[in-house]
């Protein structure tokens, strides 16, 4: 199959949308997005013994007998569970978990699509960890890894936290995770074309929820030189009070020059800026930053600052929506992750894993291609998921 034209992803999303009916959208949708497929033939009496009864027995004995038979002779190994208690779903918020399962429904199809892995929705009619702990706990035998969805800061940490140490498979945060491997692949192109090394490069990440925290985890763990990390009471310092765990720890590695104040005084200076709130950023506040400046302004469906505001200001910027180029789409991540895993056996998804990710997707845009419109691939690109996987699955073994 011939890899779309990657700049075609700029297609304007807005209006691709006018021409979408209500009706049509929930006609698609009529009886949810995902069904089950038989791999082997039942059309006789012979295929329903092999299949079924009195042949399946026999399976279930051997597996009985050598628990590691479940891994080779039934899906789980291969089965993905998407997990929300549905309380921070796209840009909806708590809508629930019975309001969540479409989003749910569209991972696995996202999974299937450009992974090749089988996934299954599991939306929870609970908010408690210790519940959706013991939930997926006791549920283990029937799936091979996590994908945490949608699920509200800041009990996404200690939820994904104990999960990691509660199970022996591959468990993720999608919302924090995707998102950090994607920006950190389009930051690796953009400081290519702006003649920066990481190294000594000055980040400013306004959003200190689950995307912001991974975004400054992944930065500091690929050597950028500073991370200011900003929340909604302003810089995250040493000095500021009434921090939680988590903010205190990121107080202690970030922000060298201990500044104070809001996100206009983080970006005095700033070679990068990186949204991942619902924060509005006056466009003016980007003119402190130095030249070439990047600017990743990411929320949905209302970017941080207009693409065109920041063009003023800034060479490299990117979005999360399509209608605009370079779209930061977890999209590019996730299936090639957990493929990846799954081929290795891998147990974790490690950091060494989410960067060997992010090189992979940016090594797809060739040097001729690179551009400051052009530094992320499509996420339809049908090379990005196998490219990912190969590279995660090689850090497994060198891990």
């Amino acid at each position: 199959m011939n890899a779309p034209n990657p700049r075609q992803s700029t297609t304007n999303t807005a209006s691709v949308i006018e021409q979408i009916s209500s009706q049509e959208i929930f006609d698609s949708h009529l009886g949810g997005k995902l069904s089950v497929e038989c791999t082997i033939p039942l059309a006789s009496k012979r295929d329903m013994s092999i299949a079924y009864t009195p042949g399946v027995a026999e399976v279930s004995r051997a597996i009985n007998a050598q628990p590691e038979l479940a891994a080779s002779h039934t899906w789980a190994s291969r089965l993905v569970a998407v997990v929300s208690d549905g309380t921070a779903v796209l840009g909806l918020g708590d809508i629930g978990a019975a309001a969540s399962l479409p989003v749910m429904e569209g991972k696995s199809a996202l999974f299937r699509q450009f992974g090749g892995l089988n996934s299954i929705p599991l939306v929870l009619e609970t908010t408690d960890v210790d519940e959706i702990v013991e939930t997926l706990v006791r549920l283990r035998p029937s799936f091979g890894a996590v994908n945490l969805e949608d699920v509200s800061a800041p009990r996404c940490f200690e939820l994904e936290r104990r999960l990691i140490e509660a199970l022996d498979c591959p468990v993720m945060h999608d919302d924090q995770h995707g998102t950090a491997v994607v920006v950190l692949a389009a930051l690796m192109n953009a400081l290519t074309l702006t003649e920066r090394d990481i190294a000594d490069t000055r980040v400013v990440v306004s959003g200190a929820g689950a995307a912001g925290i991974a975004v400054t985890e992944i930065l500091l763990g690929a050597g950028a030189g500073d991370v200011i990390l900003v929340d909604s009471q302003g810089i995250i310092s040493r000095e500021r009070e009434g921090l939680t765990g988590v903010k205190r720890d990121y107080a202690e590695r970030t922000n060298r020059e201990a500044r104070i104040g809001g996100v206009e005084d983080a970006l005095r200076g700033a070679d990068v800026f990186v949204g991942v709130s619902s924060a509005r950023v006056p466009a003016e506040h980007l003119a402190g930053m130095n030249e070439r400046a990047i600017v990743f302004a990411l929320s949905n469906p209302t970017p941080e600052v207009s693409p065109e505001d920041a063009a003023r200001y800034a060479e490299v910027i990117a979005t999360g929506r399509s209608d605009f180029p370079n779209q930061i789409n977890n999209v590019l991540a996730f299936p090639g992750i957990f493929r990846g895993a799954l081929d290795a056996g891998a147990r974790r998804i490690t950091p060494a894993m989410k960067i060997a990710a992010a090189t992979a997707i940016a090594e797809l845009v060739s040097p001729e291609e690179l551009a400051a419109t052009f530094v992320v691939p499509s996420p339809l690109d049908p090379r990005v998921a196998q490219q990912v996987a190969l590279a995660v699955s090689r850090a497994v073994e060198e891990d």
